[in-house]
């Protein structure tokens, strides 16, 4: 890090390099710009450093500032609803502003509704409903408004059903259409998510807590329970730091603890598997070190050696190929090692790392369906709470797997696709071919398949005969 020549230095030292709001404040305690960040101290003081090329705005922005407030957020996308509240109650100067809030999204609470809805949207009308924003990150409010639908519950559906959908089941609607809560309940819960939205995080927490102890006297143990796991939600911090102030990453004492491991895992890779029925199989290996993605360190394997349908025989396959490599080279081995499947991924993975004179490397596995985490040294899963720190955290770095591995499944199937050469005949574009090419793998079958077969592919009549006739003339 560039030195710093700010007089505020020993402030920007000793801030969290976590999710939050950062405040710039005058000589009189006056809020001067508001802006969010997933790392607050590394973004922070990025502002002051040395050198740095500023405009005049920031120059005196920078000058002007005298101290500076944070609040603390589990993500940045919760981090951005904190913001926007911020930026609309102070008006700080140095923010800019958003003169045609029209261009811009808005979280919407139909209060006027006896269930209301929360949901974004670009029209701000006078209808009784309250609004919020608004906010300039579409991805990041999407990513919040995800969050605050599994730790808030309301519903969806823009007419009130009779039957209980899907979300229901899922634990993210609490089931109005059949009277599955009370109105006075439900409302509770749009409380929270207001208070939520308008930065009362503390006292909303203080709150939760009451009525957990409340629901608890009354023997309402499973009222008690859903509190609670919001609570947890609510409180998810990234890192926290011991009396020497040394960082110390939470959600990671917590994994060690869990896994009984010897220390805190500084490193952790995670292993996932992307086929559809055997073909273009690959595997993904993504790295996070203290708790964060190191995305230098992600690697992806295209599969060599399995035919078929063998999730097993793949991953033995790329865990293989990946700890081989770092054997040869005298390089690091991980911490834990992580794996997106069940029992039988474990055991797998640990036969090969046994195999390769690596047994001591730490392996668990995290099965999606139930969200247990299985281990080593138990015969039992352990059942993750949702919501928890520690779920939150194994959520946090399969869900990355996940996405780079079907990433680079994508990026093979969509050459191959290029490579088809359907585009050639009439009628069909890329929406078609890929459509063409989902439903028969590949261009042999496609060669085989009849008119009444290819229109199967929901590429119209017309065009089917077109591909039929194209192989057949």
């Amino acid at each position: 890090m560039a030195k710093i020549y700010s007089p505020i230095h020993d402030k920007i030292k000793a801030l969290p390099d976590s999710p939050g709001v950062y405040m710039f404040l005058d000589e009189k305690g006056g809020i001067l710009y508001v802006g969010k960040a997933s790392r607050l101290r590394r973004r922070v003081a990025s502002y002051f450093q040395k050198g740095r090329a500023r405009d005049s705005r920031l120059e005196l922005l920078v000058s002007e500032t005298r101290d500076i407030r944070t609040i603390p957020a589990s993500s940045e996308a919760e981090a951005l609803i904190y913001e926007a509240g911020l930026i609309k109650s102070h008006r700080p100067r140095f923010n800019i502003e958003l003169k045609d809030d029209k261009s811009y999204p808005f979280l919407k609470v139909t209060t006027i509704e006896e269930y209301p809805r929360v949901y974004i949207t670009r029209k701000k009308v006078n209808d009784g409903s309250l609004y919020y924003g608004p906010y300039v990150d579409v991805k990041l409010l999407k990513e919040a408004v995800s969050f605050m639908k599994k730790v808030f519950p309301l519903r969806t559906c823009k007419k009130l059903g009779k039957k209980l959908c899907l979300e229901y089941h899922i634990k993210q609607c609490p089931g109005p259409c059949e009277g599955k809560v009370s109105p006075d309940e439900y409302n509770r819960t749009v409380g929270q998510l207001t208070a939520f939205l308008e930065g009362r995080k503390d006292d909303l927490i203080g709150s939760m807590r009451d009525d957990m102890k409340s629901f608890s006297n009354g023997k309402e143990y499973e009222k008690a329970m859903a509190a609670k796991r919001r609570i947890e939600a609510l409180t998810a911090v990234q890192k926290l730091h011991d009396w020497s102030g040394h960082p110390i990453w939470g959600e990671l004492d917590e994994l060690k603890e869990a896994l009984g491991l010897p220390g805190v895992p500084g490193t952790i890779e995670c292993f996932d598997i992307s086929n559809t029925g055997g073909k273009e199989a690959v595997g993904s290996m993504v790295s996070f070190r203290e708790g964060r993605p190191s995305k230098d360190d992600y690697r992806r394997f295209r599969i060599r050696e399995v035919k078929g349908i063998d999730d097993y025989s793949m991953m033995r396959e790329v865990v293989r190929r990946r700890y081989s490599r770092l054997l040869e080279e005298g390089k690091e081995l991980p911490d834990l090692v992580l794996i997106d499947g069940g029992k039988g991924h474990l055991d797998v993975v640990k036969e090969e790392l046994v195999g390769l004179g690596i047994g001591r490397v730490r392996v668990a596995s995290i099965a999606k369906e139930f969200n247990h985490l299985y281990t080593e040294t138990r015969r039992e899963p352990i059942r993750l709470s949702p919501g928890s720190r520690l779920m939150l955290l194994i959520q946090r770095i399969r869900d990355e797997a996940h996405r780079f591995a079907i990433s680079y499944h994508r990026k093979l199937r969509d050459k191959k696709t290029f490579e088809s050469g359907l585009r050639d005949i009439k009628g069909v574009g890329p929406v078609k071919e890929k459509k063409i090419l989902e439903k028969f793998g590949n261009l042999e079958n496609v060669k085989k398949a009849t008119a009444e077969e290819l229109e199967q592919a929901g590429i119209g009549r017309g065009t089917a005969e077109a591909v039929y006739e194209w192989f057949h003339e």
